[in-house]
């Protein structure tokens, strides 16, 4: 595992607000999130700033490192020095000089700042929406109908940001058996992806369950799915023809809940 640095004070994820009511003169509060820049920088290199909710950046850090493909494992990850500033969040990666020698991260480089709404924000050119993901496994898994409704009438026990707020997305891994084992939550959909998978990846989970998503299942959610070699995602809304088209390369089963609350295969 890599070094972990903090310094500064870190900002709360969500705040509370005084709001008015439009039919009487009455105050109340609201809990509203944080959204805050995130920039990542490596070796001293410039590549992205992303906008997130300022909790667990060290497994944002990792995942959004592995989904990106800056590091193809964790061990190629020396140190992390995360910074909190007055306008955001630095994060300064030290990066192994070996691995560092064969990828060139200014020509990879973001050219825009990633929103909370947008997972592929910066990308120079489409190409990368169409290039062809690997299989997850040989064939398609297929996921009880018990373990998909117990986890989804769990899941909002396991997101206190968005029980407060009532506005930010979450991610949770989910055994076989319907059992929750981790979950985390950001502003944007696959930012709380990123932290769920860079917290999996220190924790070393396996990968025999299933994705639950609070989102719709986009086009980003499969291809960090698939490059974290998850092989069945379940959203509380329906994918996109593009996300389905890629599950499909990836060997990926989808599952979404129905009108009623229950939960349909897709594809």
């Amino acid at each position: 595992m890599f070094k972990v640095t903090i310094t500064g004070t870190p900002p709360l994820s969500d705040r509370q607000i005084t709001v008015y009511s439009l039919d009487t003169p009455q105050e109340g509060l609201w809990h509203i999130p944080e959204e805050t820049p995130v920039a990542f920088i490596y070796n001293r290199r410039n590549y992205a700033v992303m906008l997130a909710t300022p909790a667990d950046m060290a497994d944002f850090a990792l995942g959004f490192s592995l989904s990106e493909r800056i590091i193809k494992q964790i061990s190629d990850i020396e140190s992390l020095e995360i910074r909190h500033v007055d306008k955001g969040i630095e994060l300064y990666f030290k990066i192994s000089s070996e691995y560092l020698e064969s990828f060139d991260i200014r020509a990879r480089r973001r050219n825009l700042v990633g929103t909370a709404g947008c997972g592929i924000c910066g990308l120079e050119n489409a190409d990368a929406l169409f290039t062809p993901l690997a299989p997850v496994r040989q064939t398609p898994i297929s996921i009880d109908k018990t373990a998909l409704e117990l986890a989804m009438s769990n899941f909002k026990t396991l997101q206190p940001i968005n029980v407060r707020t009532k506005s930010v997305h979450g991610a949770a891994w989910v055994d076989r058996k319907g059992t929750i084992l981790m979950a985390r939550e950001d502003v944007g959909r696959h930012n709380a992806l990123d932290k769920l998978i860079g917290a999996m990846t220190r924790e070393s989970l396996d990968t025999n369950g299933f994705l639950l998503m609070s989102s719709r299942c986009s086009y980003e959610i499969i291809d960090k799915a698939a490059r974290a070699k998850i092989p069945a995602i379940l959203s509380l809304s329906g994918p996109t023809n593009l996300a389905l088209n890629k599950a499909r390369q990836a060997n990926i089963t989808i599952y979404a809940r129905d009108k009623v609350g229950g939960v349909k295969r897709i594809g």
